[in-house]
């Protein structure tokens, strides 16, 4: 039997997927990643995709033994690895493929973070039992300071720098999110009974709003905090916002299909956009800057994402129309013909 989709978590998967296509049309198109208000997205636009697979994921009653472990990473790795690797060899054909499989992977590192955080989901939940909060606050801290000290200290250690790349460890920093998101799940009753509650809601926003100001610093714990409680702060106003007006999001409304249709396929615009993104306007992003307009660098970046955001869909669309490429290449699941 299907899921039942939460019509208002798909929703905020597809704002959250044009945003990260507005990252991308800020940083490979018009040639500045902070432009547009990205600085501010930044925050929360990673923490809130990390922290609904965790809540997605998340299955209070389920028991981990050997045969839905074996299943579960099985389907993932499906799912997850197979069309990474197979749209970053269309992307990058060897010899360039082998250069491409470092931390970021040629810019698909999501998904395969994403696999590697169910493992540990998994790992944490199986072994670890009352101190998964613990072990994912350690993995995330321990992977921050990865990637700030890596040319000091780590660029040179031969074959485990290189195994730490392949395994994307600085990636791993998003984890924190991702295990806040199963957290949520097992205590939803309690999240929502304070989320509900004005005071504590205007506590979070003061509190990304202070994130957000916060001056670029050297310091790593201040960009640690900075990192962490901005991301959970953010994301928790995200979701609360999207669970509260979630009658505007319906599938009755315009926006409300439009939305969950792109959150329903995220992975398809993950993988194909790559391929769409027109490089070639980095002058006339130089142009842009030139006003030195936020809100006019925000629509134009903004209106590029939808427009990409809609051509990768009708590609998706019509790579779906055949089973087999739909399958291997974004796991689409097809009815038997009898």
């Amino acid at each position: 039997m299907a899921k039942q989709r939460i019509e208002y978590i798909d929703a905020m998967r597809g704002t959250t997927m044009i945003l990260v296509v507005f990252s991308h049309v800020c940083n490979y198109c018009l040639g500045d990643k902070w432009m547009g208000y990205n600085d501010v997205f930044f925050l929360f636009r990673l923490p809130c995709f990390f922290f609904i697979s965790g809540w997605l994921f998340a299955q209070p009653d389920r028991q981990w033994n050997r045969v839905s472990v074996r299943a579960t990473v099985r389907h993932k790795f499906k799912v997850q690895i197979i069309p990474t690797f197979i749209f970053l060899l269309l992307l990058a054909p060897p010899p360039l493929f082998f250069s491409r499989l470092g931390a970021l992977k040629g810019g698909y590192w999501f998904t395969f973070a994403l696999f590697e955080f169910f493992l540990l989901c998994i790992f944490s939940e199986r072994y670890l039992k009352k101190w998964g909060a613990l072990f994912a606050v350690i993995i995330s801290i321990a992977a921050f300071c990865y990637d700030v000290f890596y040319n000091r200290y780590f660029a040179s250690m031969g074959l485990l720098t290189k195994a730490l790349g392949f395994l994307s460890f600085m990636t791993w920093r998003y984890y924190l999110f991702f295990f806040f998101g199963t957290f949520v799940k097992r205590h939803f009753d309690t999240f929502l009974k304070w989320t509900k509650k004005p005071i504590v809601m205007a506590i979070f926003a003061v509190g990304f709003i202070a994130m957000a100001l916060m001056p670029r610093t050297e310091s790593v714990t201040l960009s640690y905090l900075v990192f962490a409680f901005g991301g959970i702060f953010g994301l928790v106003l995200v979701f609360t916002f999207f669970r509260m007006f979630s009658a505007a999001f319906e599938k009755r409304h315009l926006l409300g299909r439009s939305l969950q249709y792109i959150g329903t396929r995220t992975l398809d615009i993950y993988l194909i956009h790559y391929f769409i993104l027109p490089r070639f306007l980095q002058p006339f992003g130089e142009q842009l800057r030139a006003y030195g307009c936020k809100p006019l660098e925000f629509l134009v970046a903004l209106g590029m994402a939808i427009l990409i955001v809609v051509v990768c869909l009708l590609t998706s669309y019509m790579i779906r129309l055949n089973p087999f490429l739909g399958h291997w290449l974004f796991g689409a699941k097809y009815e038997k013909r009898s």
